[in-house]
Order: structure tokens, then sequence, then C-alpha cells
């Protein structure tokens, strides 16, 4: 079989050469223009996230490790105690730019965590260091086994849809949500892919459909509101969706839009699944009521990537970044060590176990 090379190496977050700065390709630039971003202030940081610079749930925890990092070596302490109360106030301030993103706290903790270990500041700044390293290196890992497990799950010539962006932007190298259609390229194996634009922001248009048109994977844009048609018509076989949260029962936030996906899928009979990391899911949340919408500005609605207004100012606009998917809509949900199927609350402790024996 036909074997070709996707971009599965997109050079979206990484620490610079002296670990003085983040460096992220801009992705509210795409896909007219590649603009890489040197952040190394507080709000500098705080703002790449806020904006969406830097995108998608794994992404979000990579750089957040390496913000913490950055803003670990621009502390002045002369005690550790001192020093290990600025970061933590740093790290409360960043993880306040995306609420709904569990990956941001997660990363956070995790540098926070590592930092209390140190036993003086030097060896925090090098501990510091390698664990913002390793985060990176995890969702290399991550990706390319959820990536094997989601794979199990469709065949040569199927036809996938997909909402939002859970590519190598929003993770590194192969992604979690468009995985699967990554690593089955390299294998030689076709799909036919259908990407929901992603109102108001549009990853899909904007990001989704640039990456896998630059992998040569066949990609046909929609818009969200014909989703239904494509099902309707029997052009789907399955859909393939990231998750910013999933809480302990199952119930999963992502992209608003993504509920209304599953809701289809489910009266056209055609399985849902969401792929995501270990990271992503909430024990500690246990319904999707539990979980944080963020509300975002108006203004990405009424005019947003319109030359002119498509509203008059005084027109009250809702504009939730996310909306929850309950459980019993999703076929599976595909992690780094398998994938989870309904009872949710028994089989995604039973995931956490696993990793549990496994990194022992």
């Amino acid at each position: 079989m036909e074997t070709i090379r996707p971009i599965t190496t997109i050079d979206n977050v990484r620490l610079c050469d002296d670990g003085t700065a983040v460096i992220i390709l801009d992705q509210t630039q795409l896909p007219n223009r590649t603009v890489y971003l040197t952040l190394s202030t507080a709000e500098e940081l705080f703002d790449a996230i806020h904006t969406l610079k830097v995108r998608g749930a794994p992404a979000i925890g990579i750089f957040a490790g390496y913000a913490c990092y950055v803003l670990a070596q621009q502390i002045s302490a002369r005690h550790r105690d001192e020093f290990l109360s600025q970061l933590e106030k740093q790290a409360d301030y960043l993880n306040r730019s995306r609420p709904t993103a569990v990956n941001l706290s997660w990363a956070l903790d995790r540098m926070m965590q590592t930092a209390r270990k140190a036993e003086d500041i030097p060896q925090a700044l090098e501990r510091l260091r390698e664990e913002c390293l390793s985060i990176h290196q995890e969702d290399i890992d991550m990706c390319r086994r959820i990536s094997e497990y989601g794979l199990s799950l469709i065949r040569d010539g199927d036809g996938i849809l997909t909402h939002c962006n859970a590519g190598p932007l929003a993770t590194s190298r192969y992604g979690t949500g468009l995985g699967p259609l990554f690593l089955g390229r390299e294998r030689g194996m076709n799909f036919h892919v259908y990407s929901d634009e992603t109102r108001p922001l549009l990853q899909g248009a904007r990001l989704t459909s640039y990456e896998l048109a630059k992998a040569g994977i066949d990609v046909t844009l929609i818009c969200d509101n014909m989703a239904s048609i494509v099902m309707k018509n029997g052009w789907i076989n399955a859909c393939f969706v990231g998750c910013d949260r999933v809480a302990a029962n199952g119930d999963t936030a992502n992209k608003i839009g993504t509920s209304g996906v599953a809701i289809l899928a489910k009266h056209y009979g055609i399985p849902f699944y969401v792929l995501g990391p270990t990271s992503t899911i909430d024990l500690s949340c246990p319904t999707g009521t539990d979980i944080p919408i963020e509300l975002r500005d108006p203004d990405e609605i009424r005019e947003k990537f319109y030359q002119e207004p498509m509203a008059l100012p005084e027109v009250k606009c809702y504009n939730p970044a996310f909306d929850v998917t309950d459980h019993s809509l999703i076929s599976g949900i595909v992690t780094e060590y398998g994938i989870c199927r309904a009872p949710y609350t028994e089989s995604l402790r039973a995931i956490f176990a696993k990793k549990k024996e496994e990194n022992r």
C-alpha cells in the first residue's frame, strides 16, 4: 500500500533555547499567515491562552508547563517559601485564562507539586525545566497511543465527521480527535473527512481543514448546520471529536456545537467517539452540570471575520465557548490507556487503575 507521511510535526509550542520564553504558532493567524510569537511576560502568556493564540486542551497543558517555568525564572526571592508563594500567584493568574480546559489547571498543579518537592530555589528551577519538557514528551507519546486505539474503530474508506480542531495544532504530533486519521494515512489508508466549520471562531475551517489538506487527507468543509444532511446521505461512518473536560459520569465538555453533533449522530445511528488524554478526565467533577462554561465576547458572533458587523450593536449575543455532551450520546471515550464504554462511572475509574498499574 502507498505510504504518505502527513504533517505530524507542526511546531506549535516549544520552549526557546535558553528557556526564558515560550514560542508558539499563533493559531489566530492561520490559514493565511504563519506567525510565530515569543512570549515571556505573565500578561503575554495569559493573553495567548485567553485569545486562543494557543488552543486545544493538550496544547494548553504543554504551554502552561512551559509558561510556569518561564515565570519561575523571573521571580526575585531569597527564600524557598517566598519563591513558592510568588510562583503560586503566577499559576493562579494563568489558570484564570480559560476555566473550562482542565489540562490548564492539571499542568499548573503538576508544576507546583514539582516545585514544592525541591529543597531550594536552584533545585526547583532545575526540576521545573525537566517537568515541563516531560509534559510535552508525554503528550507526544499519548497522542500516538490514542491514535492507535482510535484507528481500531474505523476502516479504510470510511467517512468521518469532526467538529472543532483536535489535530497536531491542538496537541503535539498526531493529535487526539484527528490522530487516527493521520496515523491511518501514514499506513496508506484513505478517509473522507467532513469538517464542521465550527462557528463562531471557525476552528474547523481555519485549522482542521488546513491540517488535513496539508496531510493529503480528503476533506470537505461544511457549515455546522449541514451535519444533519451529510449524515442522512449516508456519508458518515463515525464522528470523532476531542474534549476539554470529561466528568466522572462520562459527560464531556467540548467546543460549542459538539452536543448537537452527538444528538444528530444518535438519531442516524452513527457512533460518536470522544478522544482525549486521561489528563482531561476529572473524576472530582461528578457530572457535566458541574463543569464551568466559559462565556466569550459577544463581538465574536457579531463581527469577527466579517468586513462589517452582521448584527446591530444593541442586539444581545449569547456566546458560550463550550457545551456538554451527555454521556448517553457517547459511543466510547478513547484514551491513551484504552477505550472506555458505558457505564462510564466504572470504565473511567478502571482506566485510571490501568494507568496506575502501567506506571508503577
